[in-house]
């Protein structure tokens, strides 16, 4: 009787929920957004301060989180087909939806939903129930197997790719070729980790290997095919001409790029300062927030951010190896997935290390959709922490 008194009292402290290493990292991280992207203001380009609305989305995150925080991780498990089926119905009626003041066009696509000043991309919040998705599918996939052949393996992979195919779907139809690439980096990270037989994954991810080299010769030596049977735009081949080449197209498609190399290169080891930064990168605040990073504070101030990220993935591995529910676990493999590519990507199209796709910087970049998603993703954490990891030790 004691001992669940003892509980009761923990379980109702607030303060008991939380993870202060996380919510440290966060805080860390969004006070570097806000002064970053307060920094980018300067350049001239805008009318309005984009880091005091980073204030207000980083408020509404933080609010979401902790409300998460009260969510038990088995509530989520029961409601998992409602969370997907929101999330692709969202993306659906976009799909046919015509365009409206709801859902306008914005930048040649048709990917937000528009209420008042705020802006809503449901593809955002996908990515989090698609995790949740397909963590809950490998969770009782790997519960209830009799046997561990080949056959069991095949039957989980296409439960796994069923489940990805509307989300890819109506995403790639918003002409959002970034986040179908997320999505899938999401599915071959929790491929790796569902138990699936290396003879299974090996040659799935020769295929996908060759099909992306198939691709990318398809676009330098034969875009009219792709274009053809593809459906592939021609701003779609200019950013791959543009990273490859960006000194030639410096006046078009690579004028972001070559600036963005030169601004991170000018930094040095130490930055120009804070404010300091002379260099013209359109939008920077959003998907080239490094670039400031590197330009005003230099190798020292991109190693830190780099470092910081690192310290949030290490605490996240931690949590995901100590938890006994698997579907815990498959989820924080698959928000990793998720992390790991957001930063691989958008770091190295900063410095022509990869294409440009458009994907903002996790917890750094403008953007509400994006920022909030994360913020929720970070509460079914915090909740994981108190109700499985923290209880187990």
């Amino acid at each position: 009787m004691e001992n669940n008194q003892g509980y009761k009292r923990q379980n109702s402290n607030f303060l008991s929920r939380i993870d202060w290493i996380l919510i440290t990292l966060l805080i860390v991280l969004s006070l570097i957004s806000i002064f970053t992207i307060s920094s980018a203001m300067t350049s001239g380009q805008y009318n309005t301060d984009f880091s005091v609305r980073q204030i207000l989305f980083y408020m509404l995150g933080f609010i979401s989180l902790f409300i998460v925080t009260f969510i038990p991780v088995k509530l989520f498990k029961s409601y998992i087909w409602v969370l997907y089926g929101l999330g692709i119905l969202s993306l659906a009626v976009l799909f046919f939806a015509p365009a409206t003041p709801l859902t306008p066009i914005i930048n040649g696509a048709q990917s937000w939903y528009q209420l008042g000043f705020i802006s809503i991309q449901p593809s955002e919040f996908m990515k989090v129930s698609y995790i949740m998705a397909l963590a809950y599918v490998i969770h009782q996939h790997n519960k209830y197997k009799l046997s561990t052949d080949l056959s069991s393996d095949v039957k989980l992979l296409f439960k796994m790719f069923l489940i990805s195919i509307l989300p890819m779907f109506f995403i790639l139809m918003q002409n959002d070729l970034g986040t179908v690439l997320v999505l899938i980096a999401i599915l071959f990270g929790m491929i790796i980790v569902s138990g699936i037989s290396l003879w299974i994954i090996l040659p799935t991810l020769t295929i996908a290997a060759t099909t992306g080299a198939a691709l990318i010769l398809g676009i330098l030596y034969r875009p009219d095919l792709l274009q053809t049977y593809l459906g592939v735009r021609p701003y779609q081949f200019e950013r791959i001409y543009s990273w490859l080449q960006p000194e030639m197209y410096s006046t078009e498609g690579g004028f972001q790029l070559s600036n963005s190399m030169r601004a991170i290169g000018s930094g040095g080891i130490e930055g120009k300062g804070f404010e300091q930064g002379i260099v013209y990168i359109p939008e920077s605040h959003t998907d080239f927030i490094f670039t400031i990073i590197g330009e005003e504070f230099g190798f020292l101030g991109s190693t830190l951010v780099i470092v910081i990220f690192f310290m949030l993935m290490l605490h996240l591995v931690r949590i995901a190896l100590t938890v006994n529910d698997s579907f815990s676990s498959y989820f924080i493999v698959g928000l990793l997935s998720l992390l790991i590519f957001h930063i691989f990507q958008n770091i190295g199209m900063t410095i022509q290390l990869v294409p440009i796709t458009g994907l903002p910087l996790p917890f750094l970049s403008y953007g509400g959709s994006a920022l909030w998603a994360n913020m929720i993703a970070m509460g079914v954490v915090m909740s994981i922490y108190f109700y499985q990891y923290k209880q187990r030790k």
